[in-house]
Parts: structure tokens; sequence; C-alpha cells
């Protein structure tokens, strides 16, 4: 649930941490730090850090604080599991499943079925985010490596930092492209009116994605392959549709009508290159397009040829 404080003036020079520390008692001091280093608490409409001294009369909004469980319960949710060993488990994420739990959302998600099916799963993201080294968002499909320790979790995460870690996918959107490649470049942050949104802005942190138009489908659509050079929340959509081609079934950023029976983005994380944590093995593992975007692709292509 979202929350608005307004700061009485006897908190003055008091720490941002420190007072909502004590307006929220359910969530510890490290979950707000963590609140606040995802920008998800603003002060004023802008990004702050826990050390900020309060001035008196401010407004903190609040995008998430909902107390969270101490434990979450192992669930019998079948997974797509694409490789696993003794290290990691790479999945193929289904739509609509939620990764992690957030935002009053503590079953049904990819981690409380990597509880049931694995004994071990790395603790360093504590006991929310047990092994994720990385998410997509709940809408999105596709290949996702899971950490099942935390020296795999330490090495996954310096790959996908230092882009050793190579992260593809294939998108439908509206529009068709004219160039055949590109590269957006656009530093994101959270949206300065819309906080559940995010946008281009000039404080915002870098973020560059790369294309190419794998087909164009008449004027109206276009398949493209996306490459990430930097991992923010909601890249490719933000990007996408600031150069004018929304992905299409977006339901933040994109077109309002969406002709085709798909619930969410038509966005897929169709393939994911890394170093084996331990074994240094150079791995590549790729997703079949889920059926609602080949069922897009089928209805275009024969749009296409029926115009012929």
């Amino acid at each position: 649930m979202d929350k608005e404080f307004v700061v009485n003036i006897k908190d003055k020079n008091q720490r941002l941490d420190l007072f909502l520390l004590n307006k929220l008692p359910h969530l510890s001091r490290s979950h707000i730090q963590k609140l606040i280093a995802d920008e998800k608490i603003s002060v004023d409409n802008h990004k702050t850090k826990p050390s900020y001294k309060l001035n008196g009369n401010e407004t903190i909004y609040i995008a998430e604080s909902e107390p969270v469980p101490t434990a979450l319960q192992p669930e019998d949710i079948p997974l797509d599991i694409l490789y696993e060993d003794s290290d990691i488990i790479v999945i193929n994420k289904a739509r609509g499943m939620v990764v992690h739990p957030a935002d009053s959302v503590y079953s049904g998600t990819l981690v409380n079925a990597l509880l049931f099916h694995c004994k071990d799963l790395s603790g360093i993201n504590g006991v929310m985010r047990p092994g994720i080294v990385h998410r997509l968002d709940k809408d999105t499909s596709g290949v996702m490596v899971v950490a099942k320790n935390d020296k795999a979790h330490i090495n996954l995460s310096e790959q996908i930092q230092s882009k050793t870690a190579r992260r593809s996918y294939l998108a439908i959107v509206h529009g068709c492209i004219t160039d055949n490649a590109g590269i957006i470049s656009g530093a994101i942050g959270r949206h300065k009116t819309d906080r559940k949104k995010m946008a281009i802005t000039a404080d915002g942190k870098p973020a560059i994605t790369e294309f190419k138009v794998i087909e164009r489908f008449d004027s109206s659509y276009s398949l493209v392959e996306c490459n990430l050079k930097t991992g923010r929340t909601h890249q490719i959509r933000v990007h996408m549709t600031s150069i004018g081609y929304p992905v299409v079934g977006d339901p933040k950023y994109g077109v309002k009508k969406n002709p085709f029976n798909i619930n969410g983005q038509a966005l897929h994380s169709y393939k994911l290159t890394l170093n084996h944590p331990v074994t240094a093995e150079k791995m590549s593992f790729t997703a079949p397009l889920p059926d609602d975007m080949k069922a897009i692709l089928e209805q275009l292509e024969s749009k296409v040829l029926s115009g012929l």
C-alpha cells in the first residue's frame, strides 16, 4: 500500500531512514534503506538517500510499505526448467508469474516455486528473494538464472554488473521501424508524477538498449531483438516507447487498445549467455517464444499474406 507522510518541523535534522523506522515499525531499517535505494521512497518527488537530513514540511512518498512475512511457504508450482546443477538453476519464467514477493503478494511467485523445488538457494538477498540474481517483470516471459549458493550468486551478480552475462529479448512493437538497427540511450528514473512508472529523466540512471529489426509487418508492427547494455526497471518498455514504438500489450507504456489475445506486454527474454559461476564454462540458454506471441506473429503473417 502506498503511503505519504508530511514531515513535522519538530523532526528537522532527523535522518530519513530513522524517521521512517519510527513511522513504520513493521519494517526493518535495512528494508527501508533498500526501498530508498530502489527509489520507492522519495522526498518532495526527488530520489534521496537514507542519510538525508529532514528540513521539516517535506512530503515523503512510499511506494511500498506493507509488512513482510518472516518466512515464505514452498508451493508446488510447475517450473519450466531449462538447466539445473548443484550451483544454478535456469528457468523459463511464464508470463504472469511474479518473481519474488512484494506489494502484498506473498504466494504464487517464482520464489515460492523454487523453495518447493530446491533444497538450497543463495541467501544473499534475504528471505524474500532467495537465489534471485536478476528479475523479469511479472508480464515478461523467458530465461532467468537463479543461484543455489552464495558463491554462485556473487559471481553471477558480478557477471551481470560487468555485462559478461548477456541478455537478449524479443518484442513485438507498434509501428514499422524504419532503421534496421539502432541504439537507444536515455537515463531512466522514477516518473515525476506517477511513482509506479519509470521514465526518461535528467536525474535518472544511465540506460542503453540496442535493437535490431527481425521482421516488419505492413506498416503497423515490427518484431525486434533488444539487447541490454544496462539493466534498469522497465528499460526496454520505456526506451521503445520513447522512440515511438511501444511494446504491444504494455499496460503502462503502450497503446491502450490491444487487438491481440495477450495478457501483458509482448516481451520475451529469449536468450541468456553467461559463464558458469564455478566451472567458468561458457553457457547459453534459450527459451522458445511463448504461445501468445507466436499467435500474434501468425496473425500478422496471415494479414501480410492476405494483402499480397
